[in-house]
C-alpha cells in the first residue's frame, strides 16, 4: 500500500502561495492545516469560500508585491483579490 493519493493529478499539485506572477491554473482543494496569525483554520477556510476560492475556480497570479513579494494580486473567475502568501499556501492548485 502506498501513502501517495489515489488521483494521478496530486503530484502536479501546488499551493498557490508559491506561484509566480504569470500562474494560471485551477483550484483543485483548500486545505488548511493551522491558524495564520491567529486566525483559526475554519476561519480562513471560510473567508476563502467567501471570496470566491473554490474547487474548479480559474485562478491567475497577476501581481506580487516588491517587498517580500507579498501580498499577491490573485484573478479568481472574474474577481481581483489581494491574499498574504501565507493565506495563499491552503489554496491548491494544479
Amino acid at each position: 500500500m502506498t501513502d501517495k493519493a489515489p488521483s494521478g493529478g496530486d503530484a502536479k499539485r501546488i499551493p498557490l502561495g508559491l506561484a509566480s506572477r504569470g500562474f494560471r491554473g485551477v483550484i483543485d482543494a483548500i486545505e488548511v492545516t493551522d491558524s495564520a496569525n491567529g486566525v483559526p483554520a475554519a476561519e480562513l477556510e471560510r473567508r476563502l469560500l467567501e471570496l470566491g476560492f473554490v474547487e474548479g475556480a480559474h485562478v491567475q497570479v497577476l501581481h506580487e508585491g516588491p517587498l517580500g513579494r507579498d501580498p499577491i494580486a490573485v484573478r479568481v473567475d472574474n474577481n481581483t483579490i489581494a491574499l498574504r502568501r501565507r493565506e495563499a499556501m491552503a489554496i491548491l492548485v494544479a
